[in-house]
């Protein structure tokens, strides 16, 4: 979806702020994802996640340029490993939509957006050796590259017992899941696709298609959510939302606290309203379609959940 047309057709949309958006963190908007925004609700939660907003142009004290801390540990260039049983291999920093809330919003326009082939050879390598029992591919979105370089690195390093591939391309783009990428994730298998959606509208019948496929052949999927202001900070929306997935046979995984990424502090929910608000969901969904939620502590350790980090009292270093 081009900038000009976007304009044309969402006429709250202010051109300057387009800009100056889009020089900071791109702006890249699918057309099947622009068609599900409600052109007459400024405060439409589809728009909201994709459309640029003046409110990520402000500073916030306490915005992180790596809010998970992933920089202390990547051992080489885009490779990052948090424990000893897994190793986060990042394929591309490129997505087919470019979240406004995401917490790798240290993407520079003119950059480089994949490794090239010796920083690729170099991260394979050292995943290879690094006796890991999980691979988690990530980025940007893993499947926003080819099936032929996906399939790639699968074959390089399928002496790793299990793959995880973290995509949010069968909401976004759910024309990416083929029948030749299914086909090709169900040899390489055990293979685990971990896809992200934030409410219960992002789920079109082209999406529950794209989802069936990789379910059908026996792909497991799972789904992340973010707990977001103004997307879905109510109990109605995350219950809907749930519900919605166990129906599509996905598992509703982890809810995410939302990290605190350069420019997405509008997003941000206090963490006790958080825990007010899942407390509220488990007493309307039953076990299967409850997530877990949860917190990546910006000091690298990792994800636990809000309600423990508020008690030991490590939410302080957000």
């Amino acid at each position: 979806m081009g900038r000009r047309e976007a304009l044309r057709r969402l006429s709250g949309l202010d051109p300057e702020t387009w800009g100056a958006a889009d020089a900071s963190f791109p702006v890249r908007i699918p057309r099947t994802w622009f068609d599900r925004i409600d052109p007459d609700d400024p405060g439409d939660p589809i728009g909201r996640q994709a459309l640029p907003d003046a409110a990520e142009l402000v500073p916030a004290a306490d915005d992180r340029v790596d809010p998970v801390g992933d920089a202390a540990c990547s051992p080489v260039p885009w490779v990052v490993c948090k424990h000893p049983d897994r190793v986060l291999l990042l394929l591309t920093k490129r997505c087919h939509l470019y979240c406004r809330y995401c917490f790798r919003r240290n993407h520079k326009p003119g950059e480089r957006q994949d490794p090239g082939p010796e920083a690729l050879e170099k991260a394979l390598d050292w995943c290879a050796r690094s006796g890991a029992r999980e691979l988690i591919l990530s980025g940007g979105d893993p499947l926003a590259v080819r099936d032929e370089q996906l399939f790639k690195v699968l074959d390089r390093l399928r002496h790793i017992p299990v793959v995880r591939i973290h995509t949010r391309a069968p909401i976004t783009a759910p024309e990416r899941i083929t029948d030749a990428l299914v086909a090709g994730l169900k040899e390489r298998g055990p293979v685990w696709v971990v896809v992200h959606a934030n409410h219960a509208r992002e789920l079109t019948p082209p999406v529950l298609a794209a989802l069936a496929r990789l379910v059908d052949a026996g792909v497991p999927v799972l789904n992340q959510s973010v707990l977001l202001a103004g997307v879905n900070d109510d109990v109605d929306t995350l219950a809907e939302l749930s519900e919605a997935l166990v129906s599509a046979r996905v598992y509703p995984y982890y809810l995410h606290h939302p990290d605190h990424a350069s420019g997405n502090a509008h997003f941000r929910v206090d963490p006790r309203r958080g825990v007010a608000l899942h407390r509220a969901l488990a007493r309307r969904v039953s076990g299967i379609a409850l997530p877990t939620y949860i917190v990546d502590l910006p000091d690298g350790s990792g994800k636990i959940p809000v309600e423990r980090a508020l008690a030991e009292g490590r939410l302080g270093i957000l």
